[in-house]
């Protein structure tokens, strides 16, 4: 699922001596620094030389400005907190000495007789491990805390909306210019930085015609326009229904924008007899009258949306039109993290619309994970109360520690959670629109949320002299003295497995779920239970002596025992179990129901093969959620500017998600580097047993940089088009899987120039879309153009079709209209449909003489 090797947030103690204290009244000496105070993070460099014993490191640096204004007097006990999105194994400072907290939090101390004075500067070194190769592995908010006071966010450090963008922009956060520097961690990474010029080069080979004829999303099995009169929905239509509830039609009907008091006849007609594949669908649209034949809702449904896009993209007259059309796969999903941060049901609510308009069917919601819980289970407040804020409150009794850049009131919008009725307004709307949502609540690892809102429970009802209650949902055994540190650096963020309590506690969690999805109408068939990077807990546990001694004393058999026993209890109440391939793959295939979902989230070079082949031969249901294919919270491109982590992909593009093979693996290969931009084969281990066939495809947005709903729809579109059509249609380039066959990088058995022409047809269409998308609010990614200055004139071409194209040269902004004579460096940037939003603007120099 995530694989990453980083920390996030840092604590920094700034004391001030005894002797200064008392000259100004202490809130307003910490409102005033707060105020002032200059906060600066830069990455100074990706390739240093490292401290001996700290490789692969890094090097950044925090930069405090105390002004000249700032009271002379500092409140007792200062404090800063600070974001810092990895491991922090060393620190050098001048004033500070450093030691680590736990999970997110380090602190650096004062060192004796050393102090913070006005008109001074501090720059703190940070050695990180591993790389930080973009602006987003900076976190904002830091914070000031003194003794007795209310915490204040320092301004400097406050995130702000571009205007120009609508994206959040880090003005904290150094810019990032030397790419020999920071691109790279050594010579055997091979990633150059996408700039304006080389995203040039990329966009003139792929670049796609303006669309016309057909253009819908995903592309159908078989689409003709022919002759005749329009089909002219400007008038309205007459619906005629057949075998289907207009409920269960009615989200579609309402997208189709035509009045329902119209005279063209709609005919509607669902039967499950009829020849046409699950969620399949036929649609005859002439000038007399439309008529749409399914053998389910979802396929009537799937019809109307097609209508409804190429009725838009020919303002509402459309030339005759026959579809016949089926999916692919019949899992294509959307996986959406609310757990690191909060995302509310009104943005959930819009992207279930935007899943129906593209024929995505299941909804993944990760509900919980180390940085909070996100829904309200009635028997047990203080999961929601508690866990789904973080603030400062070091005891952790009220809330979370303020992780990820949250700031210090708990008011920030990354806190917050589902009510009841919020989950269930969500699976109807899902259910009216034949999308299925999957709750994910993640464990045993990833439970930090829960872990510390049932200790505050725990201490709760302890106080009131209640100790069997106090007991009853308690996830930690007290008397464990294991020490472990999660991928996140945790060192408190596992279920005990051997507890009554936690199997009581997931117990109380999925009936609270099961009655919620019973209030909707909708009955629960698939829960996930995460069950990747449980980071080794337990060994120590006197409640595990004896379950470890029945797994031979190997307490790594614990978490496969978890899952197991998890498994057996949902298949009992009729529900199926998905989890992480990671821990899936260690389980018992004999010990574990025969109905099971598993997310292959190994990356392509590494574990993908094996994990997906594995687990397909186990006879399970099998879901790529392969990084390169789908992890949404990737940057687009190799780039500093671009947002996300990039610890499987330095970027997944658009034409790189449309271009995968989800039917043979190993033939990705040839046209998929490596994390490290390198072209290496794949082999094909182990080989797909005979008649095994992947259940679908996914994408996953994790939301540890993803603060708002801006961004969100910013790493989803439109790299979501891209996975909608490959869940659907196939991808006639790719060779028949052939066991034992290996590939390499261009191998000319996958039809390079069959990808591109279908590339070129996909990028046509997706521009359509853009004005769909703007229309249901979905601020999707404007892709900066690509440029070049040759012989002092500039050109300028765009990722998709179409897209408005603005550069100035020292003045204003001027639209581009074709290659122009410019006399030195110039700025451009692309505009949304609507014209409302503008990508990021790049430079681009006057390219040198020979």
């Amino acid at each position: 699922m995530r694989g990453r090797d980083w920390a996030a947030v840092a604590a920094l103690v700034l004391a001030a001596p005894a002797s200064a204290q008392g000259a100004v009244a202490p809130q307003a000496a910490l409102d005033q620094l707060a105020a002032t105070l200059g906060y600066r993070f830069a990455v100074v460099d990706n390739r240093p030389q490292c401290p001996a014993g700290l490789e692969p490191c890094f090097l950044a640096t925090i930069t405090l400005t105390v002004p000249d204004s700032a009271p002379s007097t500092l409140p007792e006990g200062l404090t800063l907190y600070f974001s810092f999105v990895d491991r922090l194994p060393r620190v050098e400072s001048d004033i500070f000495t450093h030691d680590l907290i736990n999970g997110d939090l380090q602190r650096l101390t004062l060192k004796p007789g050393a102090a913070l004075k006005p008109g001074s500067t501090h720059v703190i070194r940070l050695w990180g491990t591993g790389a930080n190769f973009s602006k987003a592995f900076a976190m904002p908010n830091a914070y000031l805390v003194a003794k007795g006071l209310a915490p204040r966010t320092i301004a400097a450090a406050r995130p702000a909306i571009d205007p120009e963008t609508g994206l959040e922009t880090l003005r904290f956060v150094a810019p990032m210019t030397d790419e020999a520097r920071l691109a790279t961690k050594s010579d055997a990474d091979k990633t150059r930085w996408l700039t304006a010029e080389r995203a040039f080069a990329v966009q003139a080979q792929q670049q796609a015609p303006a669309p016309s004829g057909v253009v819908i999303l995903p592309k159908p099995v078989k689409a003709v326009q022919g002759p005749g009169a329009a089909v002219d929905l400007t008038r309205g239509v007459a619906v005629d229904l057949r075998g289907v509830s207009r409920e269960a039609v009615a989200p579609a009907l309402a997208a189709l924008d035509a009045a329902e008091t119209g005279k063209l006849p709609l005919s509607i007609r669902v039967d499950p007899a009829v020849p046409i594949a699950a969620e399949g669908y036929r649609l005859d649209a002439g000038a007399a009258g439309i008529a749409i034949t399914a053998r389910d809702a979802a396929g009537a449904s799937h019809a109307l949306r097609s209508l409804a896009q190429q009725a838009a993209f020919e303002h509402g007259r459309m030339r005759p039109l026959r579809v016949e059309d089926a999916p692919r796969y019949g899992f294509r999903g959307l996986h959406i993290d609310l757990g690191r941060n909060f995302h509310g049901r009104d943005q959930i609510l819009k992207l279930i619309e935007a899943m129906a308009a593209y024929k995505l069917n299941r909804l993944h919601l990760h509900l919980a994970d180390d940085e909070g819980w996100r829904i309200e289970i009635p028997a047990l407040p203080e999961l929601a109360a508690i866990g789904s804020k973080r603030c400062h409150d070091p005891a952790e009794r009220t809330c979370l520690l303020p992780q990820l850049g949250a700031g210090p009131d708990g008011a920030s919008g990354v806190n917050g959670y589902l009510s009841t009725a919020d989950y269930v307004a969500i699976v109807r709307a899902a259910a009216v629109r034949q999308i299925e949502v999957i709750p994910s609540i993640d464990m045993p690892g990833h439970s930090r949320a829960a872990i510390v809102a049932m200790e505050a429970r725990h201490a709760r009802l302890a106080a009131e002299g209640k100790n069997a209650a106090a007991e009853a949902y308690r996830l930690v055994d007290p008397a464990d003295t294991t020490q472990y540190r999660s991928i996140q650096n945790y060192d408190d963020n596992t279920l005990n497995v051997c507890l009554p309590a936690t199997y009581r506690f997931v117990d109380t969690v999925v009936d609270a779920l099961t009655a919620m999805h019973a209030q909707a109408g909708v009955p629960l068939r698939t829960f996930h239970l995460g069950a990747d990077e449980t980071a080794g807990a337990w060994v120590k546990s006197p409640a595990c002596a004896k379950m470890i001694a029945e797994n031979g004393g190997d307490a790594t058999r614990l978490t496969p025992r978890f899952i197991e026993r998890v498994a057996a209890g949902l298949a009992a109440r009729g529900i199926r179990t998905a989890g992480w391939s990671d821990g899936m793959g260690h389980t018992d295939p004999a010990r574990m129901p025969a109905n099971v979902q598993t997310n292959i989230w190994g990356v392509l070079h590494k574990g993908a093969i094996r994990e997906g082949h594995d687990q397909l031969n186990r006879g399970w249901e099998v879901v790529l959620s392969i990084p390169d294919l789908g992890y949404f919270d990737m940057p687009y491109a190799p780039h500093p500017e671009e947002g996300g982590y990039n610890w499987a992909s330095r970027g997944v593009s658009p034409y790189q998600v449309f271009g995968f093979m989800p039917d043979n693996l190993p033939a990705n290969a040839a046209t998929i580097r490596t994390t490290f931009a390198v072209p290496e084969a794949i082999e094909d281990k182990p080989v797909l047993e005979p008649g095994r066939r992947i259940a679908g495809v996914q994408a996953q947005l994790w939301s540890e940089t993803i603060r708002t709903d801006g961004q969100v729809d910013y790493m989803l579109f439109p790299r979501l088009l891209a996975l909608a059509e490959r869940g659907w249609t196939p991808a006639p380039w790719t060779p028949p899987y052939r066991a034992g066959a290996s590939y390499r990088w261009q191998d000319s058995r996958v039809d390079r120039a069959q990808l591109d022409r279908e590339w070129r047809g996909f990028a046509a269409r997706a521009a359509a879309q853009l004005p769909l998308l703007d229309h249901m609010g979905i601020a999707y990614r404007v892709a900066p153009p690509g440029a070049r200055i040759v012989g002092g004139r500039l050109e300028a071409n765009s990722a998709l079709p179409g897209m408005t194209i603005e550069y100035r040269a020292g003045g204003g902004w001027t639209r581009y209209a074709g290659p122009v004579a410019v006399t030195g460096a110039v700025e451009l940037r692309a505009r949304s449909a609507d014209g409302r939003r503008a990508s990021r603007t790049v430079r681009v120099e006057p390219a040198p003489r020979d």
